[in-house]
């Protein structure tokens, strides 16, 4: 009797989505002709099979990636135009995306965060929160040449302003 696998920690549901998200893509069937790695002359053997793995993680990324963009579309069909720039109703969605991508590329050890993941968020960005206006003035940091003469002006104000306090108190010496 083979052991059983143990479903508590959840990795056999995200193996499983894993190996869902592969067969979708058409790399694990089974009965196709296998076609040779041939070694490239640059490279030795040992980085063209991890070339081939790395390989193999971005596409399972790009599937997985994908249906977390396709299920975040599902859950904004749910929000209504005027609730788009609402945080309390697209916190949840916004935030599910976000850790959908980085929950699987941690899982895969891609690394987060990564450029698929960043044009998702910013596609996130431009397909349903572009018109979203801040309530309050966001205030930035001026110029470079304003800053340099905000900061030199003072600086080369004290040694005139310390000149002119000497000048005068030698001009005005006590009086009998």
């Amino acid at each position: 009797m083979a052991p059983r696998a143990q479903t508590g920690s959840g990795r056999l549901s995200r193996g499983l989505l894993l190996l869902w998200a592969l067969l979708g893509t058409g790399l694990c069937h089974v009965g196709t002709k296998e076609e040779g790695f041939g070694q490239d002359a640059r490279t030795s053997p040992s980085v063209a099979a991890f070339n081939w793995t790395t390989q193999l993680v971005e596409e399972a990324y790009t599937n997985i990636t994908q249906r977390c963009w396709e299920y975040f579309v599902v859950l904004m069909r749910n929000v209504t135009p005027s609730e788009l720039c609402e945080w309390k109703v697209i916190s949840r969605p916004y935030s599910w995306l976000q850790g959908c991508l980085e929950d699987w590329a941690d899982y895969l050890r891609y690394g987060y965060p990564n450029a698929l993941a960043e044009q998702y968020i910013f596609q996130s960005h431009h397909r349903y929160f572009h018109n979203c206006t801040l309530e309050h003035q966001v205030y930035f940091d001026p110029p470079e040449d304003v800053l340099l003469a905000m900061i030199i002006a003072p600086i080369c104000l004290i040694p005139f302003l310390v000149t002119l306090v000497i000048w005068r108190s030698k001009d005005s010496k006590a009086q009998p």
